[in-house]
């Protein structure tokens, strides 16, 4: 379900956080339209502020237009999901070098807190939570890399992955072991050993690119 606004913050920012939630965690399906009147009740707003949200999410690919039936969800393809995922292994096979490389320290002072929240979240029963867990961890090596343009590059598409990582763990029972692969990769940048900890990095992004290709026949899209 929708959230309830907070009068704390933009209005507008409020809507468009609560609406964009809804969508990565499943509480609208792929195609479901939206109706701004509908939402507007629920979130207690005018229909001003849903609309703006609206258009935000419609600029960052998350709804569509559909002509006269307004604006529903949008799909993602195979083909959009595998080509995130391999983006965002280059990326995370560079910073976990970068990392090894110049912030050995910090993660090893700050690394094993997001693999223990991370394993303790495979046995909470939340799916969203889960996958926060994950993005977060992956966030701090981005930090630890010294090179703040591998976080502004992924950005844009973190929430189009936190809709895909949740379908997938729908779909498939979470598993321990991909915190055991985070920290692999974890004690190989502690370690300084910038070849192996690029090396698992890149593995991990693309086992699981491969993995949701190997789940194509099963959904069409998320």
């Amino acid at each position: 379900m929708v959230k309830p606004v907070s009068p704390k913050l933009d209005l507008v920012e409020q809507v468009y956080l609560s609406l964009r939630d809804a969508i990565c965690e499943g509480h609208f399906a792929p195609g479901e339209r939206l109706n701004q009147d509908q939402l507007a009740s629920q979130l207690q707003v005018s229909r001003q502020p849903v609309g703006q949200a609206i258009q935000l999410l419609k600029s960052q690919g998350f709804v569509r237009d559909t002509g006269r039936r307004g604006v529903e969800i949008t799909s993602l393809s195979m083909e959009q999901i595998t080509g995130l995922y391999h983006i965002r292994a280059a990326l995370d096979s560079l910073a976990a070098r970068e990392a090894a490389l110049h912030n050995p320290v910090a993660a090893r002072e700050g690394g094993p807190a997001f693999i223990q929240t991370g394993r303790e979240k495979c046995t909470s029963g939340s799916i969203m939570e889960m996958v926060k867990a994950d993005m977060e961890f992956h966030r701090f090596l981005y930090r630890i890399s010294g090179n703040p343009a591998i976080d502004s590059t992924v950005a844009p598409h973190w929430y189009h992955l936190i809709r895909i990582m949740g379908q997938v763990l729908q779909n498939k029972p979470p598993l321990q072991k991909i915190w055991d692969e985070h920290a692999a990769i974890l004690d190989a940048i502690i370690a300084g050993d910038a070849e192996t900890a690029q090396r698992l990095a890149r593995q991990h992004g693309e086992k699981a690119a491969a993995e949701l290709a190997a789940q194509a026949e099963s959904y069409e899209a998320v």
